[in-house]
């Protein structure tokens, strides 16, 4: 796990591609603490820069950049690739001699075997590299199949640039360079996140998941033939692999049988995790008490020879902890387990740097858990294993099967009427709707910690019913603002680069929302978190569900068997049901969410005032008059508005950075 960065400027001398090139790779230092060093050609005005965090092979033959055996190519990767020992030895039947045992190595080696785009394709991996073929003065820019790995590139003006993150760009160009991209921001406030191609400013994109770019070294003329969206233009990603093309593969080659399903997922899944335990540092898993944390950890734990360690974090808010499920977990497994209590004075202290972790705005507010459980692993260990990825891949979200078994009975509903009812139980403030709940419910207050939340979720039950369709619905629940235009002031539409492709062929709903999940909501947030959230603490993480081999098995899966009379992740369970007892497992799912509404009127209040302040002072982006009234209905307790002020936060608190 490394940070890559660099240029091409064919204008500036090698003094100047120097100076950028080691400001870029400064910048990444969190990325990579264990070494640093950038490679240039001034002729062709081409610099790469590159921070290691050593993995694998910890000895000098793993430092980046790094030249081919035959001084063709010279890369900056980051990333692991799982399956390099097995790539290395059929190189080696080839002919290949290797002097070190990284996986960069191998991965040039394979590359001046079978060409970029095959040896790719050969590659079971987390990554993002920069690849400069001296022979043809060319650029090519790699991004893993899921998008674990992030990479950002794009003209400002006759410079080409590229890096891991936006903050090595900013540190070699002017301020008057990087405008707001408006279709980002918007993008941004609808969803939390900003989907690829599209990053926060103009002119610079993040690349597609699974997908190369070849730029060559006269980069003035590429960028008249350029587009970011794959497969359009002259000068465009190249797609190697998508969620589109391994799902209509799966769902056209279907497993009949539910033993043969969890055998398959068994076998899959062990040699997924075996891969990726290997490493020549220490190495940890997250543990939530979840489904996918917990079969992750089980599995790790099975194929050690010693006691794996393990991490979660509590909240003394009980509906927000899992902390003593997770206890009760490892204890069975026999792990070497550690809790972090977060404390307010934890949260105080991470969240004035969120803005610098995420590099641009974002807000799902389960980044302040992640960063933390990062930083108390990082103590320990340099890699953890995750379970991201089990809710897309196994249908886990409730959201799902909700959105599927509401439609089907509100849709019988005509349209106008299914508005004035949205319209009326949206009155009453979810408050209200929490205190009838509990004086007609007839239940103690100790039961009604199960159904906490009561009048939030009576809120968006009455934005969902007003939805013309299905679709629109799902986006409802995925969404923060329905309509960005009431907090951006310059006028401007969201636009998702996954709402151009077709969905696979198939009927069921729930597909197609995993579909949609995988392909833009997974790479755009729950892995964008992961990866800022560890990187801040220079700590690897992994996430074995994410294997390709593992979701290309999840879609020839039958939605049907991935939710058995209403227990979902069937599969993934009955795996797991191998090494911990069901009562242990199953329960309501919690997901990794923090108490952001109540911080937000007690702890963080300071701190958010502060930054609402700005927009009080003339802040040119937001619609002054709509936040002010948000943060009075949340404070006064009228509304509970914390998802979307969250938005707001974190814009503030990146733009003032």
């Amino acid at each position: 796990m490394c940070g890559i960065a660099g240029l091409i400027d064919r204008h500036s001398n090698i003094e100047i591609l120097a100076k950028k090139g080691r400001a870029m790779m400064k910048m990444l230092y969190h990325r990579g603490p264990d070494g640093g060093d950038i490679w240039l050609d001034a002729a062709k005005g081409i610099v790469l820069s590159h921070r290691r965090l050593a993995i694998q092979d910890l000895s000098d033959y793993g430092k980046q950049p790094m030249l081919s055996a035959s001084k063709r190519y010279c890369v900056v990767f980051n990333g692991e690739i799982y399956n390099f020992k097995e790539i290395a030895s059929d190189l080696s039947k080839r002919g290949h001699q290797f002097s070190g045992q990284s996986d960069t190595e191998v991965l040039l080696s394979a590359i001046e075997e079978w060409g970029l785009v095959e040896a790719v394709k050969k590659f079971n991996g987390m990554f993002a590299f920069a690849l400069w073929d001296l022979k043809n003065n060319s650029l090519h820019l790699c991004r893993d199949r899921l998008g674990e790995k992030p990479l950002y590139y794009g003209w400002l003006g006759e410079i080409f640039y590229f890096a891991s993150e936006l903050k090595a760009i900013n540190a070699v160009v002017e301020k008057s360079q990087l405008e707001i991209d408006l279709t980002g921001l918007s993008d941004f406030f609808k969803y939390g996140y900003i989907t690829a191609p599209n990053s926060i400013y103009k002119h610079l994109y993040k690349l597609v998941p699974g997908t190369i770019l070849t730029i060559p070294a006269f980069t003035s003329e590429a960028k008249n033939q350029f587009s970011s969206y794959p497969d359009t233009a002259a000068i465009s990603p190249i797609t190697y692999w998508s969620v589109h093309g391994s799902a209509n593969s799966g769902l056209s080659n279907l497993i009949q049988s539910k033993d043969e399903a969890i055998e398959q997922l068994d076998d899959v899944l062990h040699r997924s995790v075996r891969r990726q335990m290997i490493s020549d540092v220490k190495i940890g898993t997250f543990l939530s008490g979840g489904i996918d944390s917990t079969v992750v950890s089980a599995i790790a734990q099975h194929e050690s020879n010693e006691r794996v360690r393990t991490y979660t974090i509590g909240f003394s808010e009980k509906e927000y902890d899992e902390s003593a499920y997770a206890e009760k977990i490892a204890k069975h497994l026999g792990t070497d387990h550690l809790t972090m209590r977060v404390l307010p004075e934890d949260v105080l202290n991470v969240v004035p740097d969120l803005a610098t972790i995420y590099d641009e705005p974002f807000a799902d507010s389960s980044q302040i858990p992640s960063y933390l459980v990062s930083k108390l692993a990082r103590e320990h260990v340099t890699v953890c294993l995750s379970g991201d990825g089990g809710d897309e891949l196994f249908a886990g979200y409730n959201r799902y099967y909700w959105t599927q078994s509401l439609w089907k009975k509100m849709s019988i509903l005509p349209y106008p009427v299914r508005r004035v009812v949205g319209a009326i139980l949206s009155t009453p403030t979810p408050g209200m709707w929490d205190s009838l709940y509990q004086q007609f419910s007839g239940i103690n207050s100790d039961a009604c910690e199960k159904q906490k939340l009561i009048g939030l979720k009576l809120q968006k039950f009455a934005g969902f019913i007003q939805q013309k369709d299905i679709y629109k619905a799902y986006d409802f629940l995925m969404s923060y603002w329905q309509h960005p235009e009431n907090i951006i002031v310059r006028q401007t539409e969201s636009q998702r680069y996954g709402a151009r492709l077709a969905l696979p062929a198939t009927d069921s709903f729930v597909d197609q929302a995993m579909y949609l999940d995988q392909m833009i909501y997974l790479p755009g947030d729950n892995l964008a978190k992961v990866d800022r959230a560890s990187m801040a603490v220079s700590m690897e993480t992994r996430l074995p569900l994410l294997c390709h081999e593992v979701v290309d098995l999840s879609w020839r899966i039958p939605c049907s068997m991935k939710n058995i009379n209403g227990v979902s992740k069937w599969p993934l369970k009955q795996v797991l049901y191998k090494y911990v007892p069901k009562e242990m497992i199953d329960r309501p799912k919690m997901g990794f969410s923090v108490p952001v509404a109540q911080w937000l009127r007690s702890d963080l209040k300071a701190w958010a005032e502060d930054l609402i302040s700005s927009v009080e002072d003339g802040n040119s982006e937001l619609n002054k008059e709509a936040i002010l009234r948000l943060w009075r209905e949340h404070i006064a307790g009228r509304r509970d508005h914390s998802h979307r002020l969250w938005t707001v936060l974190m814009f503030l608190s990146w733009s003032q950075g």
